[in-house]
């Protein structure tokens, strides 16, 4: 895979394709994770009442880098299982890493889209943009790709006051788990942890939010993140 490539003409940088070795790489990751998940124990805190803050409206799910490997089980679990018509898309990062895990989100039915902070950022929120048109429900890392851990980017608040959509903070505590080296300390849940899923309050952004504004909407969400986390 090689690296993103910038059109002279249009300045427009064009994510990393796939080739066969990491489409291959990508398919055997999807049947790992859901062989994994199948086994996992989740279970939503305050399900009843969390569900029915959110309804039926579109929403931001915002979580933690080294929590992502929770989001399409548990989007599958508590969302689709009750409201079939629902749809999630993801922001990747736009590298030769996020081309493979772009792939695996396609193989659980996620929409991805290329794009963050240092590639591709204008590009990705214009096509988020566009999939919020098209009534899609969006996960956001706000500590991706690159970190610092668990510090939230302005990333999610600018989506969310550009598409008029509620940012919803969720994180889990992970039972039994496999912790790896990287910058995010990434969990990988072990077959038959028990996963217990966390949802704050909304975080609403005005479309007309000015940089103060924003500023502080991003403490709101900061500060809302830390209380549902515990590692």
């Amino acid at each position: 895979m090689s690296a993103p490539a910038r059109n002279r003409k249009s300045d427009v940088v064009v994510p990393n394709t796939l080739r066969w070795h990491g489409a291959l790489a990508a398919a055997a990751a999807h049947s790992v994770t859901r062989l994994f998940d199948s086994t996992w124990r989740l279970d939503l805190e305050d399900a009843d009442d969390t569900l029915a803050a959110i309804g039926n409206r579109q929403v931001i799910f915002s979580l933690w880098h080294n929590r992502l490997l929770l989001a399409p089980p548990s989007y599958r679990k508590f969302f689709l299982a009750r409201q079939p018509h629902r749809r999630l898309a993801a922001l990747v990062s736009a590298s030769k890493d996020g081309a493979i895990l772009a792939r695996v989100m396609e193989h659980h039915g996620i929409q991805p889209v290329l794009g963050s902070s240092s590639r591709r950022g204008a590009q990705a929120l214009r096509e988020l943009t566009s999939w919020a048109k098209r009534g899609y429900d969006f996960a956001i890392t706000p500590d991706g790709p690159r970190g610092p851990r668990y510090e939230v980017q302005p990333g999610a608040v600018m989506l969310a006051q550009i598409t008029g959509l509620p940012i919803v903070p969720a994180s889990a505590t992970v039972g039994w788990k496999k912790e790896f080296s990287s910058w995010d300390a990434f969990k990988l849940p072990l077959p038959f942890s028990c996963c217990q899923i966390r949802i704050g309050e909304m975080v609403h952004v005005s479309r007309g939010a000015d940089e103060i504004e924003r500023e502080a909407a991003r403490r709101t969400l900061q500060e809302r993140m830390d209380a549902l986390t515990e590692d």
